[in-house]
């Protein structure tokens, strides 16, 4: 049987999915976009060493571009498998057809895809840098290279979809999946500035080491045929080509024997036993041991789980501790690790944004709490404290860092003392903000969905609480600079006082605002 009608049931599920629903259609055209942009800086990126003649920028370019081409076939589709159906083995389950017929049809309908066309176009200024190094038998050599590269890359994405097919159906699974997309999303500016100080200051020959072993890797190897070529190593292309070749026939040989696995969804994973958490009683559930019974309690306990389980809560405090984390890191590779003080001060800025639209999260179900009589401070102080309990440990190991950076362990309580009055002041701009200024989530449980229209003026309540706790937690900043080497044990009894002292004025007003509001703010935030 052809492949040939795998690539047309493709392109007509794809034309059909978007014939009447303009909302699609505008997704299409924006991925489409968002290819043809990534292929173009692809491909100007990749063929710059060319057009300068450094052939020793090549060597390490192309093989790591490469690489991080391949690594990200190899994890994307863990992300987003689901995104294209139509490449979902379990369609095929009641149909005829030979393993080999699959695997040539699904391999062939994802080269025709957005993804491998961008690729393909991207690296194909791999070929124009050989051709301007190394001549027409460096490009040609390259050219092979990239084309075996693009097939490395859509069999590796086919075969670990195929493997994993059954455990990435599973509840379990798209949380895990939501948890590294929210890290990716948020690695992506720290991880800028990290690699910008690492290159400020990087040993340009040990660099050019790794790639060269990189070049003799799965992963490079396809893409370094042509510099092969140019230092006049043209023994180490067929070597190369061979370390290619087996790769792709592992993954082909591994897919083949996963694909009945992925098209009839079966696993064996046994009857569990009952658990003791099975066997308590759905309230001792909710409940942490240690934690009074109450209604306090209660409360506290689910905004606790929520935080923790609700999609969009939890990309909101993945993003918050990438944050934490890298911020104060990236300053030792920046103008002078003096700088992590100032960027601790903004992540204690930044942890309390996620209360902005609390009430959001809640949507419809927010009729609950009005209807059993929730009072509006009890409503505020027991989402206030769950955020507590998961934000003051991510605040205390970032005041460690910035304490550890500046070489000034000794400062670090009244670090965490400045990080506590940004936060507590930010809580007391934002709480208040959250009841006046809810709105309504859309439906959907993606960890950055955010409904349509006004985005702009929905991120500005975010926006002022952060300046707001930078503006107010001003006077303790100032204190600390008059007070001198008194500041390091004053530091943080004063920034935990001030902090509290601002978070109960604030909190009294959203409390007080939130009790004359509630039937307000739950028409707010249901979704319409």
């Amino acid at each position: 049987m052809s492949v040939w009608p795998f690539v047309r049931l493709k392109l007509r599920l794809t034309a059909n999915g978007l014939r009447g629903r303009p909302g699609r259609v505008t997704l299409f055209v924006l991925g489409a976009s968002a290819a043809t942009v990534l292929a173009v800086l692809g491909y100007a990126g990749f063929a710059l060493p060319g057009l300068l003649g450094e052939e020793h920028a090549a060597r390490m370019l192309l093989p790591f571009g490469g690489a991080l081409l391949v690594l990200g076939w190899l994890f994307l589709p863990l992300l987003f498998f689901g995104v294209d159906e139509t490449l979902d083995p379990a369609r095929f389950a009641l149909l005829p057809l030979s393993r080999r017929t699959l695997i040539a049809g699904l391999g062939t309908s994802a080269l025709i895809g957005l993804p491998a066309l961008a690729t393909l176009a991207a690296t194909a200024g791999m070929v124009d840098s050989a051709a301007r190094l190394g001549g027409p038998l460096a490009a040609l050599a390259e050219a092979v290279g990239v084309i075996g590269g693009l097939l490395l890359c859509v069999t590796l994405s086919r075969a670990v979809t195929s493997a994993f097919a059954t455990a990435l159906r599973s509840r379990r699974a798209r949380d895990l999946a939501t948890i590294m997309l929210a890290v990716v999303a948020a690695s992506v500016g720290p991880l800028q500035l990290l690699l910008l100080g690492l290159l400020d200051k990087a040993d340009w020959d040990n660099v050019a080491g790794i790639a060269e072993v990189t070049g003799w890797t799965p992963l490079g190897a396809p893409y370094a045929l042509g510099l092969d070529v140019v230092a006049g190593r043209a023994w180490a292309v067929p070597l190369k080509l061979l370390i290619v070749v087996a790769a792709i026939g592992g993954l082909l040989l591994w897919w083949s024997r996963t694909l009945e696995q992925a098209m009839t969804g079966l696993s064996s994973p046994g009857r569990r036993p009952a658990t003791r958490a099975a066997r308590r009683s759905p309230v001792d559930q909710l409940m942490f041991r240690w934690w009074p019974r109450g209604r306090f309690g209660a409360l506290v306990a689910r905004e606790t789980r929520y935080w923790w389980r609700e999609n969009r809560r939890r990309a909101g405090l993945v993003a918050l501790t990438m944050a934490g984390l890298f911020l104060p890191l990236t300053s030792t590779f920046g103008p002078g690790p003096r700088l992590a003080g100032g960027m601790a001060f903004v992540v204690g800025a930044i942890a309390p944004v996620a209360l902005a639209n609390q009430f959001g999260y809640d949507g419809s179900a927010y009729a609950t709490n009005l209807a059993i009589g929730i009072p509006g401070r009890l409503e505020i102080h027991s989402r206030a404290a769950s955020h507590v309990l998961i934000t003051f440990p991510l605040l205390v190991v970032v005041a460690t860092l910035a304490g550890l950076i500046t070489g000034d362990p000794a400062g670090i309580p009244a670090q965490l003392g400045t990080l506590l009055a940004v936060y507590g002041t930010g809580l007391a701009v934002l709480l208040p903000i959250s009841v006046r200024a809810a709105y309504a989530l859309p439906e959907s449980t993606g960890p950055f969905a955010v409904s349509s229209g006004g985005g702009l003026a929905k991120g500005l309540p975010s926006v002022a609480g952060m300046l707001g706790g930078m503006l107010g937690a001003l006077p303790v900043v100032l204190a600390g600079y008059l007070l001198g080497p008194a500041w390091t044990w004053a530091g943080l009894p004063i920034g935990l006082g001030y902090g509290i002292a601002a978070y109960l004025v604030g909190s009294g007003m959203a409390g007080d605002l939130l009790e004359r509001r509630m039937p307000e703010v739950l028409a707010a935030v249901t979704p319409r």
